[in-house]
């Protein structure tokens, strides 16, 4: 008796822990092929309300969960969305909450979206504190931490794991270049697969991310200033 006790508050844990995603509410739906979902900030956008998706549950699968934003988000049209807060009870608005967001979606034409040109962002792994090299500036990252550095014409940026048989690479601002996002993995020690003899070992790499998925880690992820000298 005492074990299908344990095992029911397993279930019903898993299952309160689990995530959902629910489109919260449809406005309007659009009729578009559009593959992105980009952030926008509506204010400075003119930009077409659809609908709004409410996240319950923290998952650090952020690839999963990027996915059912999208498809949710799919189903209506859109082709943006926009960090929508929760008010407190105090008046004011609630800090960011990774177990419990909402998001606004909406349809943007393609030619409305600002552009962000010879601007790279930084994205940490979600997992670990890590310590990155731009150039010869160190920068420390907490888990689910990004920042953003604007490119100055003329210099090369080398952007480094610092690991050994980790990643570099080396940047520079180019006439109309569009944003572009990078994210790193912690360094990781694994056994190899199928029960193979030996380890797996990972240093820190750097993975250019596509900008839909990417932008998406900016809204969920906390932003820190990264101060380098020249």
């Amino acid at each position: 008796m005492r074990k299908t006790f344990v095992l029911y508050m397993i279930l019903v844990g898993h299952f309160f822990m689990a995530q959902n995603v629910i489109l919260n509410k449809v406005e309007k739906t659009h009729s578009n092929a559009d593959k992105f979902l980009y952030k926008i900030n509506p204010e400075a956008v003119n930009a077409e309300y659809l609908g709004e998706i409410e996240v319950q549950g923290f998952s650090d699968d952020d690839v999963k969960v990027f996915g059912m934003v999208y498809k949710k988000a799919k189903e209506i049209g859109a082709n943006a969305f926009s960090y929508l807060p929760f008010e407190s009870v105090e008046g004011g608005i609630q800090k960011f909450d990774s177990a419990h967001y909402r998001l606004n979606l909406y349809y943007v034409s393609p030619e409305q979206f600002p552009k962000e040109d010879n601007i790279i962002y930084l994205i940490a792994s979600p997992y670990k504190k890590q310590t990155i090299a731009v150039n010869n500036d160190k920068l420390s990252f907490e888990p689910r931490t990004y920042t953003k550095i604007q490119l100055t014409p003329g210099e090369i940026y080398t952007v480094s794991t610092r690991k050994l048989l980790g990643s570099s690479v080396k940047l520079g601002a180019q006439e109309n270049q569009p944003v572009q996002f990078f994210q790193f993995s912690a360094f990781s020690l694994n056994s190899n697969p199928y029960g193979t003899a030996g380890i797996n070992l990972k240093s820190g790499d750097i993975t250019r991310l596509e900008q839909s998925y990417a932008q998406f880690l900016t809204t969920i992820y906390q932003y820190q200033e990264a101060v380098l000298k020249y």
